[in-house]
């Protein structure tokens, strides 16, 4: 079959689309074939090295298709069975041996293409917008990345559930997007006062909760953001890794928390993975949340497919084709 490899740390340009030999899946795994292949940030944090892996590799940790082949011990699950998976390395290929119990059966009403731009993204959202911090009715919240894959599903969700919803975008051509999908108010983290902005809008107050996947760029503003016991949810370094936080920082600005989630922490077993993606087909199947992919490119132009997310040009979702 063909995949994505890479054999050293860096830029788009490590990528390289070779053949490989898939092995019949072991025990406890059903082999994939893949339809539609989701992109994250995660992906070129791995590619660059940020996150390190072991080389040679494989790249990608999100897809959806169809089982074609089941390993010893497998049950609940058939040849033919749609299916999406976030989280298994490997998923930029054409078919891949994923262990079965981080497999999510897809509904009728969830196509291949959402599935793989919004798992991940998607239960992303579910966690921090629910369980990192529980987001209640008449809270005013700010979410960076406003016009990305996570921050449009949150929009929605967020205003579903009752939150005024601050958004950040680096592009004032961004804004109507975001508007467009549940933030109250936009901010241009690259033009303006932002902080004070947020400030003006909270009365003075500030927000209970930022989540900031953009990093190094926003951190400190974010936490100047931060009302008296205001939590700072650090779940992503798309501009940079953060530098190290004194922890006197947080005290001096009102005891604030810092967190760091991962969705690994969140979907720890097969329990809490099918709740967490039910949770999101439901918001889904319901209308509260609509899935925007605007990027697609063929598996074999993963390159292009990470220079479009470096150069921050991509909003909503962005997937590869087998």
């Amino acid at each position: 079959m063909k995949a994505i490899r890479f054999s050293q740390a860096g830029g788009p340009e490590v990528l390289e689309f070779v053949d490989v030999d898939l092995a019949p899946p072991g025990p406890g795994e059903a082999r994939v074939r893949h339809t539609v292949i989701g992109v994250n940030f995660i992906d070129t944090y791995h590619r660059s090295g940020l996150y390190r892996l072991p080389l040679p590799s494989g790249l990608g940790t999100e897809a959806a298709g169809v089982v074609e082949a089941v390993g010893a011990g497998v049950t609940g699950l058939k040849a033919g069975d749609r299916v999406a998976y976030a989280g298994a390395l490997g998923a930029y290929a054409e078919a891949a041996n994923v262990a079965a119990d981080r497999l999510v059966s897809l509904p009728a009403g969830v196509s291949d293409e959402t599935a793989a731009a919004a798992l991940l993204k998607g239960m992303t959202a579910q966690y921090l917008l629910k369980r990192t911090y529980a987001v209640q009715p008449g809270q005013t919240i700010l979410f960076h990345a406003a016009a990305g894959g996570v921050g449009l599903i949150a929009g929605q969700w967020a205003r579903h559930l009752g939150a005024t919803v601050i958004g950040s975008v680096g592009d004032d051509g961004k804004i109507p997007l975001a508007q467009a999908n549940g933030y109250a108010h936009v901010l241009n983290t690259r033009g303006g006062d932002w902080v004070r902005q947020v400030r003006d809008l909270t009365g003075g107050e500030g927000v209970p909760v930022v989540y900031d996947s953009i990093g190094r760029d926003t951190f400190a503003g974010s936490i100047d953001c931060l009302a008296v016991r205001g939590l700072m949810v650090s779940f992503g370094n798309a501009s940079g890794a953060v530098p190290p936080v004194d922890p006197g920082l947080l005290s001096a600005r009102g005891s604030l928390y810092l967190t760091r989630p991962t969705l690994a922490s969140y979907t720890r077993n097969g329990r809490e993975l099918r709740e967490t993606a039910d949770d999101l087909f439901a918001a889904i199947a319901a209308g509260v949340v609509n899935i925007a992919v605007n990027q697609r490119f063929p598996l074999s132009e993963a390159r292009a497919a990470h220079e479009a997310l470096h150069s921050r040009a991509t909003t909503g979702a962005t997937v590869l084709i087998p």
